[in-house]
């Protein structure tokens, strides 16, 4: 599996980043990870405006889901050869009705499903593509799911946006690299159920025996370099910052 960051920033885009968007490539296939604010504009430098195959929601914040709108815009009023066929779009329950009140003006109640083929999330394994997907609900204030992507023997766990949770730790166990969320900061922000600091992501890591650990969701108001010595506190193995356009083979 390849993985490539689109933008990491979280809760609204930073002036280096936009928010939260992964791109995982594997025999052809191109799975996205979410698509926040500014990431259908970052996506173009790695990938065609129509070359995905399939999209992911973690969940209905708009950091990680309102490009959805634009991309609206771009397969529906398509200018070179049509109209898109419908790609697959999983999220959580009332994905496209949230969605269509987003966008405010869509042509009809219905347009949205005339280009993305919705499918309601559930804690479940079934198949995107070549890959075999896991997903569970996490720990936030919305209807929110954490991704466990399995290919030719390897594992990506992304959390989405996440508290504390014993759901995570399951599906994190053993990644080969687990894409986790650390918004908050140790000693300065404690609500439950919302966000992780970087010392609970290393822990969480740690907890599940994950092989590489990849911070990300980091809010512009937040020293990310804080959260990698958080975390490096409690996990032993490697971890780093994500960063725009970086890219992972796993």
């Amino acid at each position: 599996m390849k993985l490539t960051v689109v933008g990491c920033s979280g809760s609204f885009p930073s002036a280096e980043s936009a928010c939260s968007s992964y791109l995982v490539e594997a025999d052809g296939f191109r799975l996205l990870l979410d698509m926040g604010n500014g990431a259908l504009g970052e996506l173009q430098r790695h990938c065609g405006l129509y070359d995905l195959d399939a999209i992911f929601l973690s969940h209905l914040h708009a950091d990680h889901c309102i490009d959805m709108c634009a991309y609206f815009v771009a397969r529906y009023y398509r200018h070179d050869g049509g109209r898109c066929a419908p790609i697959p779009v999983y999220g959580p329950e009332g994905t496209e009705q949230r969605l269509t009140t987003a966008y405010a003006d869509t042509p009809s109640a219905s347009s949205m499903s005339e280009v993305f083929d919705f499918h309601t999330v559930k804690p479940s394994t079934f198949d995107i593509g070549p890959f075999t997907i896991h997903t569970e609900r996490v720990a936030h204030p919305v209807e929110a799911y954490g991704i466990r992507i399995e290919h030719g023997g390897r594992v990506l766990t992304y959390s989405g946006d996440t508290g504390v949770t014993e759901s995570l730790d399951e599906l994190a166990r053993d990644s080969d690299l687990f894409l986790c969320e650390a918004a908050f900061t140790h000693g300065k922000e404690n609500i439950p159920d919302l966000h992780l600091n970087g010392r609970e992501a290393g822990e969480t890591a740690a907890r599940a025996g994950a092989r590489r650990l990849v911070l990300t969701h980091i809010p512009p108001w937040t020293d990310p370099q804080v959260n990698v010595v958080d975390a490096r506190a409690v996990y032993d193995g490697p971890v780093e910052l994500a960063v725009p356009r970086k890219t992972y083979e796993i």
